[in-house]
Formats: C-alpha cells, sequence, structure tokens
C-alpha cells in the first residue's frame, strides 16, 4: 500500500479496498440472515441493514487506524513481524475460497456464502435486528484479527510515514465509504429479492451466484500475494490496482442489475425462509 495515504491514488486504493471488503462471506452471510429476519417482523428498516452493518464496521477500522497512528508514533517492528502477518490475510483467503467451493460443489440447494467470522458473534445477538444491533455487530466484526491488524497496519503506515492522524482517519473513511456502498447494496437486493412471486428460489440463485464471485476473487487475491511474493515484477502499481478493484465492481454490479431487472415484484411477497 502506498505510505501516502492523502494521496488521490492512496484514496482510490483504500476506497477499492473497501469496496472488495464488502464481498468478505461473513459480511454477506450475516447481511443475508439479518436482512431476512428484519423482514419477517416487518421492520422499516430491512433496506438498511447492510448500511448499519458497514458503519459500525468501518467506525471501529477508523478508530483502530487512528488510535494506533498516535501510538506507534517512532515504532519500529521487526521485518519477520510484518511477514508474518502479511501471509495471514492470504491464508484466510484461501480458506475462504475454499470452504465456499466445497458447498458449491455439493450443489446444495439451501447454500448460503460461508466464512469464518460470523460464528464468533453470540447466538443472542444474532438473533435480534433491531438498527443498534445491527450496527453492535458491525464494530464486533471489526474487532475480529484480520481486520484488526489490517485498520493497525494502515494507522502504523500513517504514523511513520508523516501522514499522522488525519491521514489514518481519512484512510479509514474512505474505506469505510466503500464498504458501505457494497454492503447496501447487498441488503437492498435481497429485500427486492423478497418482493418477487419466487422470492426464495431467486434469493438461493442469487447467493449461488455472489458464491462464485467470491470463490473468483479469494482465489484470484491469494494467487496475487502468492504471485508477488516471489516475482516481484507483477507487483500492480496504485494506478493498476484502481484499475482491477473498479472492474471487480462493475462485474458486481452487473450481478445486481442483472437480479434486480430480472424480478418482477409481485403486490403480495412471496414466503419468507425463516432466519436462523
Amino acid at each position: 500500500m502506498d505510505a501516502e495515504l492523502l494521496s488521490f491514488s492512496g484514496l482510490v486504493l483504500m476506497f477499492v479496498l473497501g469496496l472488495r471488503h464488502g464481498l468478505d462471506p461473513d459480511h454477506i452471510a450475516c447481511i443475508d440472515g439479518l436482512t431476512w429476519r428484519a423482514l419477517n417482523h416487518e421492520h422499516q428498516h430491512a433496506h438498511w441493514i447492510g448500511t448499519l452493518f458497514a458503519i459500525g464496521h468501518g467506525l471501529l477500522v477508523t478508530g483502530i487506524a487512528v488510535g494506533v497512528s498516535q501510538f506507534t508514533r517512532g515504532l519500529s517492528v521487526p521485518e519477520s513481524v510484518v511477514a508474518v502477518f502479511g501471509w495471514i490475510p492470504t491464508a484466510l483467503l484461501l480458506l475462504v475460497g475454499s470452504l465456499n467451493l466445497r458447498l458449491l460443489m455439493r450443489k446444495d440447494p439451501s447454500y448460503v456464502p460461508t466464512g469464518w467470522k460470523l460464528r464468533l458473534i453470540p447466538q443472542r445477538l444474532r438473533n435480534h435486528s433491531s438498527p443498534w444491533a445491527v450496527v453492535v455487530i458491525g464494530v464486533l466484526f471489526a474487532t475480529v484479527f484480520d481486520t484488526a491488524t489490517q485498520a493497525s497496519a494502515w494507522g502504523y503506515v500513517a504514523s511513520n510515514k508523516g501522514g499522522g492522524l488525519i491521514a489514518a482517519f481519512l484512510a479509514g473513511i474512505v474505506f469505510t465509504i466503500g464498504m458501505v456502498i457494497t454492503d447496501t447494496l447487498d441488503g437492498r437486493l435481497i429485500c427486492r429479492i423478497s418482493r418477487g412471486t419466487d422470492g426464495q428460489a431467486a434469493g438461493r440463485r442469487f447467493r449461488r451466484a455472489l458464491g462464485w464471485l467470491i470463490v473468483a476473487i479469494s482465489y484470484g487475491v491469494a494467487a496475487y500475494n502468492i504471485g508477488k511474493a516471489f516475482i516481484p515484477a507483477i507487483e500492480l502499481d496504485d494506478a493498476a490496482f484502481s484499475v482491477t478493484g473498479f472492474a471487480l465492481m462493475a462485474v458486481m454490479l452487473l450481478i445486481w442489475a442483472w437480479v434486480w431487472y430480472s424480478r418482477r415484484p409481485s403486490r403480495y411477497a412471496a414466503p419468507r425462509p425463516q432466519a436462523d
């Protein structure tokens, strides 16, 4: 990541990272379940479940980045520690990609995108769908190891490369904006699907399409990380990385547009599946 977080390319990079982070399988699975639950209880905020989740998540990410930027001024971290922490996201991407690929290959009609963070949230909290509960769940997701580590890294870069508090704050906010866009679209699409005459069947098709996209992203990013470690020349600069990120966003928008316009909202909502 470019150390100049205040530069235009640095902020674009953070925005793209936010867009991609919104596609985290745990985000999708959590938003999916909470949105269906809110629809079942006819909550007026059902359309904004993804937004509320992303806001809570992004606020803590920004807070961690700002806090670390203030407490690590002049701190030197051994290269060996940086190297170990650098490989953890790649390992988790391979794990998530493999979990979802295995489920997709079973052709189970009840497939939902799966991850590992959701299991760390107390069941009692997951059973709530009030606005504040959704925000709290988003906050708790940001405390999990990989996200907290990533935010800490941004704060460390900001503090040791002259950007300071402002750079860390802007990085977190721009990242949050990207994530809010992705998660909001996800939640609103689920609401759109639920209004069709075959809401449950359409929901299953949407989840499988999203599942294959998650597998492609997980393996693709992991392969890129492994490749650049052994062949540094293939590493993308900020501009190329941003173009790749926006291409990913275009693919996501095409999938969402296909689902959105293929739906024919019925006057009567289809029966909604019960959330776990």
